[in-house]
């Protein structure tokens, strides 16, 4: 990023609306989270140009050897994990088998679990160790509705098919690799912890169990309550269509439903119904309208109606509509929020609805550490980027051949690390950015799909299951586990990651967009679930059964009755 008045600085002043004049003690006063991410970079005179990432970081040593070997040694057992979280493909949030299987192969390699993190029951605490700094490791594995598909399969062509005459749906498919994620993330821990028992290292090393992260809701509450305190560094990455670390940041998200209440009747007879479905697309026109004058480039907001009614001819009473909203950070999304509320007040008064509005969850920005990703890249170097098969780039080529994108198969070299963007245009969001608030994390992306296609598409639940998501999150698995031992064994490198962790937010107080005594959405887990686990339902401060939405509305009136017309 220039300094001096060029093109990066320029937009990225204008990212924090101000004028070409402003220094960085500006930007910092202006919006100091997103300061904190890219504006830290231009304080500290990271070139947007000409950027050389540093060598000699990644150690050569015995630990190091352990890990890896245990890694390539454990391979059928780690993709193994993947492919059953794949099978099961269960959503957000009711991840019962997949998260038991994850908790099963790390109690099997000594880790003690502990259930209900953050008082959700399908998430937990796997630890091994109980001295020197802590090592913390993500596992995810929460799949996505209507995204089912066979695997290995370059058209598209669902593993679960809903036959409905009227309208048919897919079943649920890991569209964003949360298998492969899960699975390599478990078994960089466990290869870091024989590393520690080998040689008698101090460490300990923390694996969580997160559920719901596709709604953003499992890490979200869980740092809320205090699960992630006492980390020292935190490691993560997400399976992607190139391989590479980063610390770029992300946006920020809340998340709520907006459900609006009438009266039924027939649709033939409509005069005095009064609609819910009407209230939600009335919201979704409403804020549709304020996408050119109140979104800036880095906003983002998008919905999904849940129950827009059964038939033609039922006006539907309750219709709800999901939304998420993204920018770059917590103030700046909490603008766009507070705008789409009035869109929702204003549409359940024009449609003579009444609007119940429920605030689900919501996450900051990410904070990744520059130092944490220069470590994992010097290791990626050393071990080398995924290996395909040309079966893999057949497959890879006939999946993008069916989505109209150019076929070029798997990538076969690592992505050259570069500086964040001069700006923030928007984009994906992850509740591992409230984790990144509290401790130094370092992130990576590994290729476990082909390049030139989205994250959420079918193409993705094809390669999740294949060779080409086992050698990815195999990649994943080996990188995090070398840089994790690296901080262990070098207390010099956890020491510079953390120097930059308190450096980037200095004067910034993290507080959860959560507000206090929110009730995070939440299923009732199975009874044999409950009993392996040890839990009871509902968890500590849970209301259980959740208090119905009901329509209690009257049936609106067109007026006293007209004498017919003769």
């Amino acid at each position: 990023m220039t300094t001096d008045g060029g093109v990066g600085r320029r937009r990225l002043l204008k990212m924090f609306g101000l004028g070409a004049t402003a220094t960085t003690a500006a930007m910092m006063q202006a919006d100091p989270v997103l300061a904190a991410t890219l504006g830290h970079d231009e304080q500290t005179g990271v070139p947007a140009t000409g950027y050389r990432p540093p060598t000699g970081l990644a150690g050569n040593s015995p630990a190091k050897s352990t890990a890896l070997a245990w890694i390539t040694a454990n391979s059928g057992a780690i993709t193994g994990l993947s492919d059953k979280i794949w099978q099961y493909a269960e959503l957000s949030l009711r991840e019962w088998k997949s998260a038991l299987a994850t908790a099963e192969l790390l109690q099997a390699n000594g880790f003690t679990v502990k259930w209900g993190a953050g008082g959700l029951p399908a998430a937990f605490v796997a630890t091994y160790g109980n001295d020197g700094p802590v090592i913390g490791f993500n596992s995810e594995y929460d799949a996505l509705p209507n995204l089912s598909q066979k695997a290995g399969v370059g058209t598209h062509d669902p593993l679960v098919y809903n036959y409905d005459a009227y309208g048919p749906t897919y079943g649920p498919g890991h569209g964003d690799a949360h298998n492969a994620l899960g699975a390599g993330s478990v078994g960089a821990a466990i290869a870091v912890a024989q590393a520690i028992r080998a040689h008698g290292l101090k460490a300990t090393v923390k694996l969580f169990g997160t559920t719901g992260e596709e709604q953003l809701v499992g890490k979200a509450y869980a740092v809320k309550a205090g699960v992630y305190d006492g980390l020292d560094a935190f490691f993560d990455w997400h399976p992607f269509n190139i391989t590479v670390p980063f610390w770029n940041t992300t946006s920020a998200l809340l998340s709520a439903t907006f459900t609006f209440l009438g009266a039924a009747g027939h649709g033939g007879t409509p005069l005095g119904n009064r609609s819910g479905l009407d209230g939600a697309l009335l919201m979704a026109t409403m804020s549709e309208y304020l996408r050119e004058k109140n979104v800036a480039p880095s906003g983002r907001f998008h919905y999904a109606v849940i129950n827009g009614g059964g038939a033609p001819n039922v006006t539907p009473d309750m219709c709800s509509i999901w939304y998420f909203v993204r920018e770059g950070s917590p103030a700046r999304a909490k603008v766009l929020y507070d705008k789409i509320v009035e869109t929702a007040k204003a549409a359940a008064q024009a449609s003579q609805t009444r609007l119940v509005h429920k605030f689900h969850s919501a996450t900051w920005n990410l904070l990744a550490s520059k130092s944490g990703s220069e470590l994992l890249y010097d290791n990626m170097r050393e071990i080398g980027p995924p290996q395909f098969t040309e079966q893999d780039h057949a497959l890879a080529r006939s999946i993008q051949k069916s989505l109209g994108r150019p076929e070029t198969g798997m990538p076969t070299g690592l992505e050259p690390l570069t500086p964040p963007a001069a700006s923030y245009t928007g984009g994906l969001a992850t509740d591992t950015a409230d984790v990144s608030w509290q401790v130094p994390t370092a992130v990576l992306l590994a290729a476990c799909f082909p390049p030139n296609m989205p994250n959420h598409n079918w193409g993705v639940t094809s390669t999740a299951a294949t060779n080409i998501a086992h050698q990815g999150l195999l990649s994943a698995a080996r990188y995090m586990a070398a840089s994790a031992v690296d901080v262990i064994t070098q207390p010099e490198l956890l020491a510079g990651m953390k120097a930059e962790f308190d450096a980037r937010k200095a004067g910034i107080t993290w507080t959860s967009m959560i507000p206090d005594g929110t009730q995070p959405p939440i299923y009732q887990p199975p009874a044999d679930f409950l009993a392996r686990t040890g839990q009871q339902f509902p968890p500590p401060g849970i209301t259980w059964p959740v208090p119905q939405i009901v329509a209690m509305e009257q049936l609106g009136t067109t007026g006293p009755a007209l004498a017919p017309v003769t």
